[in-house]
């Protein structure tokens, strides 16, 4: 049985919206915000090598260490602040309901 459940975003202008994601999927919050036309260039396909997803999360449950590739390119974002995360490297779960992110500006 599908479970869904929300992320909400913060886009540039403060606004914030909310979008429905099933956990069964595997997906990723990426390609939820993407599937949802948020303006989210993700270059590199959820690879973790170009930081084009990057998020400020403002709000959430418990979240998985950042891996060493995404722990990487984090480190050589000039706008990552320490709850900055790569979207494409958080799998939607059950975990992530209520997630608040914000997305970030480019390099």
């Amino acid at each position: 049985m599908e479970e869904l459940i929300n992320i909400h975003v913060e886009l540039p202008d403060g606004s914030r919206v909310t979008l429905e994601a099933p956990t069964d999927m595997g997906l990723s919050v990426m390609e939820v915000m993407k599937a949802n036309e948020l303006d989210v260039p993700a270059i590199c396909g959820g690879m973790a090598i170009c930081a084009t997803c990057h998020v400020e999360v403002l709000q959430s449950g418990e979240l998985p260490e950042p891996g060493d590739d995404e722990a990487y390119m984090l480190e050589t974002l000039p706008h990552a602040t320490a709850t900055s995360r790569l979207s494409c490297q958080l799998r939607v779960n059950p975990d992530l309901d209520g997630l608040v992110v914000r997305l970030m500006p480019e390099a």
